[in-house]
């Protein structure tokens, strides 16, 4: 599955740090806006630990992880939604997304300016979501008025009148898209299809200074404060400390400096397990001498489903799949032992694949 998360927010607010930490991909960081003109495209290795477990146990010639696609989308500003700064541009490429990653400056340096000139991270979260409503209005507008003519001979166009207007409404109260409340079947017929900015689930990312990046400062406390009815995930990470990880090519190496810190993980691991979270992603595993290999499914697909990701013919001729839980090949240690124990499931077109899940397919085409 090719997952595509957008990293947006004002420039200088340490977008471009942050991707090449993720991706370790040459974006332009630079104490200026506008460095990054073109939208730079990483792909990223999706941290597992599951993943390092299993290859001890099955010794295969290789490891191939899952990835996710990292877009660095320029600095919006004021105006972007009308074409400033290159705005509708760097609007089109988020659109392409299916999630935001919304970095806010929560760090003070007299060296890194910022395009207001002082560290508001409430007003500038409040700048993005005003240009990505505005456009969102705009083209709600447009399908109102299409459905407007449509409703007095189409009673579909007339049913999505009422939730499109009810949407706009909710927006022009700065309200964003991905709170409005519509049932799923309302979703999907009339919203969905939009593609709105603010209707693309949120991350936000606290960049922090060194200091701040385990407890946060008293930005990310106003911060935290004037999210709180979002419901969204909030992640403090300094871009400057994972720039310096990427360079580290010593996995213990790497470790040791994050303990130093107070850390358990990475804030670029952090960062993808939340994105597939809010996605509601799930891994699956292929294990065998030749590669153990995770696999990304939405969570809620069936095992035809979750074949068809390693090739469309797994899908067509599914005829059955043999599942051993994770925790069970760890404690066993091997595809024969399980077998053995009983621990090995033949599930068929109807099996819920779970995260996890160490999977076999049987097909014929």
């Amino acid at each position: 599955m090719a997952l595509q998360a957008g990293i947006v927010g004002l420039p200088n607010v340490g977008k471009s740090t942050l991707f090449n930490a993720l991706s370790n991909a040459k974006a332009q960081a630079a104490n200026f806006p506008f460095c990054t003109i073109e939208p730079n495209v990483g792909v990223i290795t999706v941290p597992d630990e599951r993943l390092i477990v299993l290859e001890k146990l099955v010794l295969p010639h290789k490891v191939i992880p899952t990835t996710v696609e990292i877009v660095d989308i320029a600095g919006l500003v004021k105006g972007a939604s009308k074409g400033e700064g290159l705005g509708n541009q760097f609007l089109g490429n988020i659109r392409a997304t299916d999630a935001i990653i919304h970095v806010i400056r929560c760090f003070e340096d007299e060296n890194v300016i910022h395009v207001d000139g002082n560290i508001n991270p409430i007003r500038d979260k409040e700048i993005i979501d005003t240009e990505l409503q505005l456009k969102d209005l705009e083209t709600l507008d447009k399908r109102i008025s299409k459905a407007e003519k449509m409703s007095k001979s189409d009673k579909e166009a007339a049913n999505s009148l009422e939730i499109l207007k009810g949407l706009k409404s909710h927006i022009e109260k700065g309200e964003n898209a991905r709170s409005f409340e519509a049932s799923k079947t309302d979703w999907e017929k009339y919203i969905t299809e939009l593609f709105l900015l603010t209707a693309k689930p949120v991350i936000y990312v606290c960049n922090v200074d060194e200091k701040s990046v385990v407890t946060g400062n008293i930005h990310t406390e106003a911060f935290k404060k004037s999210v709180a009815q979002e419901n969204a995930e909030i992640l403090f990470i300094s871009a400057a400390i994972e720039s310096d990880i990427a360079q580290m090519e010593n996995y213990d190496d790497r470790q040791l400096f994050l303990e130093d810190m107070g850390l358990h993980e990475s804030g670029v691991a952090r960062l993808i397990k939340s994105t597939y979270k809010i996605l509601n992603l799930a891994t699956y595993f292929t294990a065998g001498v030749q590669e153990v290999r995770a696999w990304t499914i939405s969570q809620g697909m069936l095992a035809p489903q979750a074949a068809g990701v390693i090739h469309t013919d797994f899908e067509k001729g599914f005829i059955r799949a043999e599942v051993i839980k994770y925790d069970d090949f760890v404690k066993y240690g091997s595809e024969s032992a399980c077998r053995d124990a009983g621990k090995l499931a033949v599930q068929g077109k109807d099996y819920l694949v779970e995260d996890g899940d160490i999977m076999h397919f049987r097909f014929n085409v």
